[in-house]
């Protein structure tokens, strides 16, 4: 496994407490970062099976105070908009773009893309982050239709609230605000990497919903 950051040291630190991983550095606004990173990942690991898109910038980037004071989009300034644009959204499209055609020459892989509820993506006060994520969520729905009839497959998992990512700072929250464990990603991300996903593509799943989504799906669905 391979874990990704724009701080080499800090990747290799989260590698660290993983067995058999490794941290390579990846800026996903740098094509050539991107297309480095991939390679590196490619050979070490002798192959990719599964891309997790996970990378995010915050809206704590262009407001700190997002959740208690939330500032008009015309107040957000272009380059606040354009870093989260280029992170949550751009990011995506360039690293499957690298990962993709590598998974299909090879034989087969699967991506998941990292997305949010849909009103998170229309909150009031929440550009760019809203927007940048509604975007990634149709850059999804393309890959999956462009993939369809492939051995490459493309689903789509959200927490399904608010997370404890660190992009809440404590004294930023609302009164009473409950944070979801990130933990509860864990269980849908390994079973989307096993046997038992095979042929599962074009889903949205909520990872807090997970059980009962998993529970109630057709026998033999793909």
């Amino acid at each position: 496994m391979a874990v990704t950051g724009r701080d080499a040291a800090r990747a290799d630190q989260a590698s660290s407490a993983l067995p058999r991983t490794i941290g390579i550095h990846l800026d996903v606004q740098d094509e050539q970062s991107v297309a480095t990173a991939i390679d590196q990942a490619w050979s070490r690991l002798g192959g990719l099976d599964l891309l997790v898109n996970n990378a995010g910038l915050g809206m704590r980037t262009v407001n700190p105070r997002f959740m208690i004071e939330p500032q008009p989009f015309w107040q957000v300034p272009a380059d606040g908009f354009r870093a989260v644009i280029d992170t949550n959204l751009t990011g995506y499209f360039l690293v499957a773009r690298e990962v993709v055609p590598r998974m299909l020459n090879a034989g087969g892989g699967r991506v998941v893309n990292i997305s949010v509820n849909q009103s998170t993506m229309t909150r009031q006060g929440f550009v760019p982050y809203g927007p940048s994520r509604a975007g990634s969520e149709a850059l999804s729905r393309v890959m999956a239709a462009d993939l369809g009839g492939t051995s490459v497959t493309v689903n789509i998992l959200m927490p399904g609230g608010a997370t404890e990512t660190g992009m809440l700072p404590p004294d930023h929250r609302p009164e009473g605000l409950r944070l979801i464990n990130p933990a509860v990603m864990g269980p849908p991300i390994v079973w989307l990497a096993s046997p038992a996903a095979q042929g599962v593509h074009d889903e949205r799943i909520v990872a807090t919903e997970f059980e009962s989504w998993l529970a109630h799906r057709p026998a033999g669905a793909g």
